[in-house]
């Protein structure tokens, strides 16, 4: 589990400078594959595409990947071979219950775990938590019908909540906070900060 590298953040478009120190290798022309689903129940959608740009601005070439309509060979072809990962917010519920249905869930899991780069913003951060259940106050869950579990990919062992004080959520973070912050490893974020995870070792940055 060491060798994971994974950036957190709420909104990426505002953390990008950080990424490339993070990353520590030289970014310029490198291959993310670019995960929009978590978008698609949503009414507003404006942060995948800015998201896009901002890695775009940073130098990385963007190669999407839409998990609900891809073949399993595209999403397996893609996860693997691509430098970098980065999985959009949208619905967290909706996130999960693709992954789960297409397996994408295992692959992202084994490729973060050998050591690929992820990026996370909002759900794509929230969806490496153990378990999704404490987003309820934050998306809704009932449309998603096939989802079976609220069980994560299990990745770090903390449960970000992104948009901390950050409007429109700043009620819902404050509910999730005051339910879950007893008995959860909580890690709130304004959408200027980013949780960086390098092995072992765990900062907020803004």
């Amino acid at each position: 589990m060491e060798s994971k590298k994974l950036f957190l953040a709420s909104f990426f478009k505002n953390v990008a400078h950080l990424f490339p120190g993070f990353a520590g290798q030289d970014v310029q022309g490198k291959r993310i594959t670019f995960i929009p689903t978590a978008s698609i129940p949503e009414k507003i959608r404006f942060y995948v595409g800015s998201d896009r740009k901002a890695l775009e601005r940073i130098g990385l070439i963007t190669d999407e990947l839409e998990i609900a309509k891809a073949s399993a060979d595209e999403i397996a072809a893609k996860l693997k071979s691509n430098d970098y990962i980065f999985v959009s917010g949208g619905n967290t519920f909706f996130l999960l219950q693709e992954l789960q249905r297409t397996g994408a869930d295992k692959i992202i899991t084994e490729e973060i775990l050998s050591g690929k780069l992820y990026i996370g913003a909002s759900a794509g951060s929230m969806i490496l938590s153990p378990d999704v259940e404490y987003v309820k106050a934050m998306d809704d869950c009932t449309a998603t019908p096939d989802l079976n579990s609220f069980a994560a990919l299990n990745i770090v062992d903390f449960y970000p909540v992104p948009h901390h004080t950050n409007f429109p959520f700043k009620k819902a973070v404050e509910k999730i906070i005051t339910k879950y912050g007893a008995e959860l490893k909580l890690y709130p974020i304004s959408n200027k900060q980013a949780i960086l995870v390098d092995g072992d070792t765990v900062e907020v940055k803004e």
